[in-house]
């Protein structure tokens, strides 16, 4: 993502976390259909056939334990069922992320902001991760945008990676620029992203590839 693009889509997010805000729009443009063959990549981002990694995913690239714990077959959730469809629509089928999704739509705006942005990396904390914070805490970040926006912010890449890509980077700047980047660490399907736990990685969704993890991200103050 060039840096005039990766501007533009860090202002749409900052704008959705405004009360004030107007809905957003753009063109939704599918992304190019991926390969059933999962290549290798090299650290330069590179796959062993020399072309470069779009961070495009599918079905049969997904790894982690709780991957299992998604619906299958074509039931709303499943990988076939989320596939085709915007990154916050999957989410909202995804049993692993009611509460991202809850916190989602307490932004306003913030739906349709990552439903019409292209190439995303999504890190979707699941459910007991938002249950470590307790219910007082998410409750009162669910009524306050202005502190929840710069937490979903930096769980959100305006560059799409899948799990080699993120390797080969070794870390990533998230759309929350000032709580720092995020560190990778680990080999093969055990890895973390700013020491969080993968639970569900390379989920395939239209415009994002989603990494379902641990803990929420906290940004650096």
């Amino acid at each position: 993502m060039s840096k005039s693009a990766r501007k533009t889509v860090a202002i749409a997010m900052a704008a959705a976390t405004a009360l004030t805000m107007t809905a957003c729009s753009s063109n939704d443009t599918s992304s190019p259909a991926a390969s059933t063959t999962t290549t290798t990549t090299t650290d330069s981002g590179m796959s062993a056939a020399g072309e470069a990694n779009t961070g495009v995913t599918t079905a049969t690239d997904v790894f982690g334990p709780n991957c299992k714990d998604l619906p299958q077959g074509s039931d709303a959730g499943s990988l076939m069922s989320m596939g085709p469809q915007p990154v916050a629509t999957a989410a909202s089928t995804n049993p692993l992320l009611t509460k991202l999704v809850a916190a989602v739509k307490a932004i306003p705006g913030l739906v349709d902001t990552l439903n019409t942005t292209d190439n995303l990396t999504v890190f979707a904390p699941a459910d007991s991760a938002f249950d470590a914070l307790g219910d007082v805490k998410f409750g009162e970040l669910a009524q306050d945008p202005a502190k929840l926006g710069p937490i979903l912010q930096y769980h959100v890449v305006p560059k799409r990676y899948d799990r080699d890509g993120l390797i080969a980077a070794g870390s990533v700047q998230p759309l929350n620029a000032t709580g720092g980047e995020l560190k990778i660490e680990g080999t093969g399907n055990n890895i973390t992203i700013g020491g969080a736990k993968v639970l569900c990685g390379n989920i395939p969704t239209k415009n994002a590839t989603v990494f379902v993890i641990d803990t929420v991200l906290t940004p650096q103050s």
